[in-house]
């Protein structure tokens, strides 16, 4: 009986450590192929109009979707991570004819050079802003979904004169830990886009808007963003009946660019 009980036991240790040796090696994967996971660089659209602008950024070319526009408004876009943003632009330009418009292609999105990661998108967001402000004193900064993250850190730190958020998250860690349970995203997690940092040193005045089925960032992730904005300087819309993706479709979405 002994020999049984030791045999059992020895049988019991191997399975637990053939099941922790998987838990590592998912940990490890999740670790090194999460941008993979979080970026998905898209080409731009041939067919666009839009007048290209390369942007240096230490040794990477950044390209930028822009329709120029003479005058003291301007309005900078940074898109979602599956988005091809000069897609974006003839909505913007309809509903904003007396802005200056400029539409970043992420690092390896859009024929842009490099990668992006977090640190990266934040830089090239500070050069364009940069160049943008020498020639227009009025920039409303425009974040959609991924890009959202963008938009609320460089507004931290620049001067704009206005933020929207199209459904913004609370931080990339939040949305990750909910989608791997199992996993310690908070310690694997390289790019966090924690939006509630900056949130809290806005002072222009910023719009927040939600879809109410929003099947990628959950709505409340929303709220507890738009809770970290000091008081009176946040508004929040959610738009009934519209998903993640199909928010730029509804009306009230035109409405809202119309009134920026």
């Amino acid at each position: 009986m002994p020999t049984n009980v030791s045999r059992m036991f020895r049988s019991l240790m191997l399975v637990i450590a053939i099941l922790v040796a998987l838990y590592l090696t998912a940990c490890a994967a999740l670790f090194l192929f999460q941008r993979a996971l979080i970026y998905y660089p898209q080409p731009r659209d041939a067919g666009s109009s839009a007048t290209l602008l390369t942007l240096p950024v230490d040794d990477t070319q950044v390209l930028v979707s822009t329709r120029p526009h003479a005058g003291p408004k301007a309005l900078i876009y940074f898109g979602g991570n599956a988005e091809d943003v000069s897609r974006s632009l003839p909505l913007f330009a309809q509903a904003l004819p007396d802005h200056a418009l400029y539409f970043m292609h992420y690092r390896g999105y859009g024929g842009s050079s490099g990668s992006p990661s977090e640190e990266a998108l934040a830089r090239d967001a500070m050069a364009l802003f940069d160049k943008v402000y020498a020639d227009h004193a009025q920039i409303t900064l425009v974040g959609r979904s991924l890009g959202s993250g963008v938009a609320v850190r460089l507004a931290s730190v620049r001067p704009a004169a206005k933020l929207l958020l199209v459904t913004p998250y609370n931080s990339l860690v939040e949305l990750a830990a909910r989608q791997f349970r199992w996993f310690p995203v908070r310690w694997l997690l390289t790019d966090k886009f924690e939006s509630w940092r900056y949130a809290e040193h806005i002072v222009v005045p910023t719009h927040l808007i939600a879809a109410a089925d929003d099947e990628v960032i959950p709505p409340a992730s929303t709220r507890r963003l738009y809770s970290h904005f000091p008081k009176s300087v946040a508004t929040l819309q959610v738009i009934p009946g519209t998903g993640h993706n199909a928010i730029s479709d509804n009306p009230d979405y035109l409405k809202a660019l119309q009134d920026l």
